[in-house]
């Protein structure tokens, strides 16, 4: 094959078994790669009703077809897929640098890992060796000190890793898997299950070369690429990088602050994109194969934090910042430097913070709770503190270890309506009360709350709808950027470069066609974009999940935006989330229930899974 390595490699962590079966070359195209072909191929292993920690939880590590490739950011991007112990539907999460590329040319297109070993092991991947090795030396090390140790035992520095924390190895909902030290497989609580299996990191060498079918008219692409990538439509990934959002978003009111209390933050210029520019990153890189350059390396130039090193994007800026109504920078650095350490979603962990904050002002948590400390919002030693007690499961921090919706339950006394969530996952940096396309594209999203499965704040954002309007056609908007992301993660290409795509899925079928030599349309890989968000949302009924899902978080619905200004007094009614649902449900073919129904399976060729909804469909 080309583009594709042709085999998957599965591993029995029970009785430290392997073994290798070719690629389903069906699947390849109607899957794609990365997350589309992840999820199915969990789903393929997996029994309805498991319970995301236990060993019966398979863990998926995929790439896509152009992994290992010059494309631009398209060579080193990978996935993990598996049942989320947050929000126990699917869970998913996609990181970029080397390792995906390392992976590919080890030879393979996934890897499934089934069962959980007695003993602490890591798996290293050197082409076609595969073995366990013994990590009980690596227990309670970060994902950086396991990858310098790992490179070290191995004797060799260029040996990729992908590694879990002190988080992931107590079983932290919010664990993450890091490679590269600080590119993060963030959400979704995957470091938690590559925890409960006992298996500390990935290491990959791999020494294949990667063949693509048309290689003349595949680099003349490459060129072409890598002058769209220097041009305007990345600009901003190579300037200031995504957070030149804190001061877009605070000037339109949108950006959610102290836990959902506010939509704007006062002290936003001390915590901006620009300031930090100018005063803490010293170094901007890239991944391979990539031609923007957007990882902008920070580090404390003075203060108590002085020295603190780490990347920092809008998403976790906004997070640890604005959220937690702090405006340190310095302190927020060394958040994300304690998440990195960890080996935490950084974002699900400041609104972790933010909630435990709010928990506090409203008497439903004392300084008693939190040995002492005052936890107001604003407080950045609270920051930090609660970061080490989460990081560590100690005191409070075993609570708030589980994310917001099983925290509040534990809590009780009302702590469910400021946990701001959807289906068990953290929101995200965009205040869904005054953009209402954004709104439901977090409501559906198979994962939960997350702007990355659907970009539909971009509507609201630039002013291409009324972002206070909730009304039909709103579906088909969210539907179709739904499809495009999900082959981005599929493919697997940087979202980044998402507007260097300037045809669209044209470019993307070409892109396919030239790597794999399977001819694909930019019709057939639209269908595919389709077809990988079905299999999602079929996943999640088989899991339980349904239209009672796909909801917002409390506040939303309930706390009118105070603040002054031209979005004061919006939120999101019950009756306008029924309209957008029903909206959505009817542009993707589903019934009023959010199932897919026969019909649309067939027309995607999907009938093998009609037995996961025949029965609901009858009813």
């Amino acid at each position: 094959m080309y583009g594709y390595a042709g085999k998957v490699l599965y591993i029995d962590l029970n009785t430290g078994k392997t073994w290798v079966e070719p690629l389903n070359q069906e699947y390849a195209k109607k899957y794609v790669g990365g997350i589309g072909l992840g999820m199915r191929l969990w789903l393929d292993n997996s029994k309805a009703g498991v319970d995301p920690l236990s060993p019966d939880n398979p863990l998926v590590l995929s790439i896509g077809p152009i992994s290992g490739t010059v494309f631009p950011t398209a060579g080193n991007g990978h996935s993990f897929v598996a049942k989320s112990p947050a929000t126990f539907g699917i869970g998913e999460a996609v990181a970029h640098g080397t390792f995906g590329s390392e992976l590919k040319r080890a030879g393979y297109d996934a890897v499934i890992f089934k069962g959980s070993s007695e003993k602490p092991v890591y798996l290293w991947l050197d082409d076609d060796s595969v073995q366990l090795m013994d990590a009980s030396h690596l227990l309670g090390k970060s994902p950086s000190e396991t990858e310098d140790i790992i490179k070290q035992d191995l004797g060799d520095y260029y040996v990729r890793v992908a590694a879990i924390g002190l988080a992931g190895e107590k079983l932290s909902r919010i664990a993450c898997i890091i490679n590269e030290k600080t590119r993060a497989a963030g959400r979704t609580g995957m470091g938690a299950v590559m925890g409960s299996k006992n298996l500390k990191a990935i290491a990959v060498r791999g020494t294949n070369d990667i063949r693509v079918a048309k290689p003349t008219e595949f680099i003349e692409m490459v060129k072409e690429f890598h002058e769209r990538m220097k041009g305007p439509a990345a600009q901003k990934y190579r300037t200031l990088g995504t957070s030149e959002n804190i001061l877009v978003h605070n000037a339109l009111q949108c950006m959610p602050t102290r836990n959902y209390n506010n939509a704007h933050f006062e002290n936003a210029k001390k915590v901006s994109g620009e300031y930090l520019n100018e005063k803490f990153v010293v170094k901007i890189i890239g991944c391979s194969s990539c031609a923007m350059r957007c990882e902008h390396e920070v580090v404390v130039p003075e203060g108590p934090y002085k020295g603190t090193l780490t990347r920092m994007e809008y998403e976790t800026l906004w997070a640890m910042g604005p959220y937690c109504g702090i405006d340190e920078l310095d302190a927020i650095v060394k958040g994300m430097e304690l998440c990195n350490y960890y080996g935490i979603d950084a974002i699900s962990a400041g609104v972790v913070v933010a909630f435990a904050m709010d928990c506090y002002e409203n008497g439903l948590l004392s300084t008693k709770d939190f040995d002492g400390l005052e936890a107001n919002f604003g407080n950045s030693e609270a920051l930090i503190q609660i970061l080490e007690k989460i990081g560590t499961r100690t005191g409070i921090g075993n609570i708030l270890a589980e994310g917001v919706r099983i925290a509040a339950q534990k809590i009780g006394k009302g702590a469910e309506k400021l946990a701001q969530h959807i289906k068990g996952l953290e929101v995200t940096g965009y205040d869904l009360r005054c953009l209402k396309t954004a709104a439901l594209g977090f409501a559906v999203s198979f994962r939960g709350a997350d702007h990355n499965r659907h970009g539909a704040y971009a509507f609201d954002v630039k002013g291409k709808v009324d972002r206070l309007k909730a009304e039909k056609g709103r579906g088909k908007l969210v539907r179709d950027m739904e499809d495009i992301y999900a082959l981005i993660d599929s493919l697997i290409v940087c979202k980044f470069s998402r507007g260097t795509y300037y045809k669209g899925l044209v470019d993307m079928a070409t892109l396919y066609t030239l790597v794999t030599g399977i001819e694909m349309t930019a019709e057939e890989l639209k269908k595919s974009g389709e077809r990988i968000n079905t299999v999602a949302r079929l996943i999640n009924i088989r899991e339980g999940l349904g239209r009672k899902d796909d909801t917002l978080p409390w506040k939303v619905l309930n706390l009118p935006i105070p603040d002054d200004g031209p979005v004061k007094g919006a939120y999101v009614t019950l009756d306008e989330l029924n309209l957008l649902l029903d909206d959505y449900y009817q542009s993707r073919g589903w019934n009023s229930n959010g199932i897919p129904t026969k019909m649309k399976l067939e027309e995607l060729n999907m009938n093998a899974l009609l037995k996961i909804v025949e029965e609901k469909l009858e009813v």
